[in-house]
């Protein structure tokens, strides 16, 4: 298990000085930050963002994210020049290195909550989900969401909105598929693993569709194209704000076909409504059993990347919401300490049983 840390680039208040000092980091991930969505990243930039981290005795072998352009997923006309760009750009990262991309297909915005900053009994501050805020906002009124409005004007927003209600699941389905189509192919012949990440939450929201949300979704997805190179980011807290998806079995399931290229590995706290917010990393704080899901991995001899994904604001921390350098810190040692006396107890039982 390769443990990494996902950082803004340069203007991330958290400097790789830092990160390099939390024990047990093995690398970074990131991305290229000034080059529009849908434009071809150049070698140049993606190797001094290699350079950067390397500097500080960190790997950059894993990118978060290469967006996929509004128009693929919309499947309009000029969708083939832009997965055309997106094949170069992965070409240009397995020219620096680059072994895993982490993308995703969601509608309109990666993530949605309704604070970022949902006061906890110990004082900390979190990102949190209200499935009854949701249910009553009307999107043809405007969407007054933390994180919604730096994205996209109010009438930017708006077409977007109705040129997705002219998109099913289904039709979104068939875009993916031409995307993976294409891409998957290249990403193979260049090296790279493309590792898909399930929506957050994993439901419908405004009348958009959600496609990656469980595990018939994600079997569906591998076997659109069944290579290697066709994967997932399995993300423990974006799944697991659903109740009904049980992660470990996930893990056993898609771990054992070498099919998780990249682990997002974080706590939530759900209850039946819908409702979550996320936690410490620890076990008992959420509703995930953290040790299960890295057994299950340990189980499969997972050898590939994971970060502690999202951490809570702790003593006065300020900044991005859900990537503070405090809390994340502790998940990461508190994840290496788990499989560290997982790893130590399959080692003593293998001895025991010679």
């Amino acid at each position: 298990m390769k443990m990494t840390f996902r950082w803004y680039g340069t203007n991330d208040p958290i400097p790789l000085s830092y990160i390099r000092q939390i024990p047990g980091m093995y690398g970074i991930v990131s991305a290229v930050y000034d080059v529009a969505v849908g434009e071809i990243w150049p070698v140049d930039k993606i190797q001094a963002l290699k350079q950067q981290v390397e500097a500080h005795g960190l790997k950059l072998e894993v990118i978060e994210s290469v967006p996929v352009h509004e128009d693929i997923k919309l499947g309009k006309p000029n969708r083939d020049r832009l997965i055309a760009n997106y094949a170069q750009t992965l070409r240009n990262l397995a020219q620096c290195g680059l072994q895993v991309v982490c993308y995703n297909f969601m509608p309109v915005f990666d993530w949605t909550r309704t604070s970022l900053e949902k006061i906890l009994p110990d004082g900390s501050t979190t990102l949190a989900f209200d499935a009854t805020t949701i249910a009553e906002i009307d999107p043809s009124a405007g969407i007054q969401l933390p994180g919604w409005d730096s994205s996209y004007q109010p009438e930017e927003l708006k077409t977007l909105l109705a040129e997705y209600q002219e998109v099913g699941e289904e039709t979104l389905w068939a875009n993916l598929t031409y995307f993976l189509q294409h891409i998957i192919p290249v990403a193979e012949a260049a090296g790279i693993k493309m590792a898909i990440h399930p929506d957050d939450p994993p439901r419908p929201i405004f009348g958009l569709p959600r496609i990656v949300k469980n595990r018939d979704d994600l079997a569906r997805l591998l076997a659109i194209i069944d290579s290697p190179a066709n994967g997932l980011t399995l993300c423990s807290g974006s799944l697991g704000a659903d109740c009904n998806n049980d992660i470990v079995a996930l893990v056993h399931e898609f771990a054992a076909r070498d099919r998780i290229h990249f682990a997002h590995l974080r706590n939530v706290k759900v209850n039946a409504a819908g409702d979550f917010y996320e936690t410490s990393h620890r076990s008992a704080d959420g509703s995930l059993d953290m040790a299960a899901i890295l057994s299950a991995y340990h189980q499969h001899g997972f050898s590939g990347y994971v970060r502690p994904d999202h951490g809570r604001m702790i003593w006065g921390e300020t900044g991005k919401p859900g990537y503070g350098l405090f809390d994340r810190a502790l998940g990461a040692v508190y994840l290496n300490g788990l499989w560290e006396g997982i790893v130590k107890q399959a080692n003593k039982t293998a001895e025991m049983n010679v």
